[in-house]
């Protein structure tokens, strides 16, 4: 007998169990299956243009959809409240879908000028080279984003909290700034999640998430998401899925749904791990400044507190002694460290640590006009540590940098 498909009523928990998903209709199979075939057989001829695509397109080829990768994206976009989604290969892809699809040339857009530095160069670099002006601002500054529009602005990208200096944007806030404009505001709240930030309840039009991060969870699976309400996502899904075709393997979709299931409970792990870590390296002799969302001596504590139902697993932190003093400790963890990973990335269930210096960041991803340069260092200094906290036991974590630092 058929299943109904879950209610968006659901509690975040079982939409991140059941979602999208239900049980083989003809195996009676709990467990969803991956459907990796790339061609699908249809009942008659069918149309070739991704433009004439619509709800009742049967599958036709998996470039254009697949069972697998449209059961994460109705998964995810129930978790964000949203109408749809749309997978993608990787965070990066789902970006660019979004610039792509809703900017051409002669259109203007304000990105933060401090975000995921590929997604940073992506804008300053490449959005130029195709007639599109971009603008980067500090995006937790309402004033300046305000300032930055234009009668030209088509979108309004921002990072909240920011990769990796973990300053928040007013969400609310800027939505009201993009619907008088007329333009459209996305969030990449991949340091938020679902489970943290709904940004579409507060103003967004747009969210996208680096799925290899937090929703996939344990550092085995590269995608991108992004959700929104159907005419948007279905733009997306012609304008950039199928025609540029970066678009989410069925396996990494199966695998990222099953890390998903436990990211309600895994974030609850994150917060309280990193709580605890952040209170312990505020108390460090060794550390100049932390920075986590969840502690009152976060500039934005008051934001966090009300746009933020999870503080996440994410940290920044300085030691005493500037750039020289946080290379010699970068090598010395990388080195001694024993539970915590020396490695990029984030949102695994292990703990993952790096160093960021300042300057090579300023001159390769954030530069900018000097007032831009300072605002960056007032926050990172001469360099940060990058610390995602993960499912380990908080004691061991701190053990492990305390023998560092």
């Amino acid at each position: 007998m058929a299943k109904r498909l879950l209610s968006n009523m659901a509690g975040p928990r079982t939409i991140a169990v059941h979602g999208g998903e239900r049980p083989d209709p003809a195996t009676g199979a709990s467990s969803p299956s991956i459907v990796l075939s790339s061609t699908f057989v249809t009942e008659g001829p069918e149309a070739f243009s991704a433009y004439d695509l619509s709800a009742d397109t049967p599958y036709l080829y998996t470039r254009w959809s697949n069972p697998t990768v449209d059961a994460l994206a109705a998964k995810l976009a129930l978790l964000e409240g949203a109408e749809a989604g749309q997978c993608f290969a990787s965070g990066m892809a789902a970006t660019a879908a979004i610039f792509t699809t809703f900017l051409k040339a002669g259109d203007h857009a304000v990105v933060s000028d401090v975000c995921y530095a590929a997604i940073a160069e992506l804008a300053r670099d490449y959005l130029p080279r195709f007639g599109i002006a971009v603008t980067c601002v500090d995006a937790s500054d309402a004033a300046a984003v305000r300032a930055a529009v234009t009668d030209r602005t088509k979108l309004i990208f921002v990072d909240t909290p920011c990769n990796p200096l973990l300053r928040l944007s007013d969400i609310a806030a800027l939505g009201t700034i993009a619907k008088e404009a007329g333009a459209l505001l996305a969030v990449d709240s991949t340091f938020a999640t679902p489970i943290a930030t709904r940004p579409l309840a507060l103003g967004a039009d747009l969210v996208m998430h680096s799925a290899t991060k937090y929703l996939c969870g344990h550092g085995d699976a590269i995608g991108g998401v992004v959700v929104g309400a159907a005419d948007l996502v279905a733009k997306l899904r012609a304008d950039a899925a199928i025609h540029f075709g970066g678009v989410m393997s069925p396996f990494n979709a199966w695998l990222i749904a099953r890390g998903v299931a436990t990211l309600p409970l895994r974030m609850k792990s994150h917060e309280e791990n990193a709580l605890a870590v952040a209170r312990f390296l505020e108390s460090h002799p060794a550390v100049e400044r932390v920075t986590y969302p969840g502690l009152p001596s976060h500039p934005q504590h008051d934001l966090a507190r009300r746009q933020m139902s999870n503080f996440s697993g994410m940290i920044a932190f300085q030691v005493k002694g500037g750039a020289a003093a946080g290379r010699t400790t970068a090598h010395r963890m990388a080195q001694n460290l024993g539970v915590i990973h020396y490695a990029v990335s984030l949102g695994h269930h292990r703990s993952l640590i790096c160093w960021m210096q300042t300057d090579e960041l300023l001159a390769s991803s954030f530069g900018g006009s000097p007032g831009s340069e300072a605002a960056y260092r007032a926050w990172a200094g001469d360099g940060l540590f990058r610390l995602s906290i993960g499912l380990e036991e908080a004691e061991d974590l701190i053990r492990d940098l305390d023998a560092c630092l």
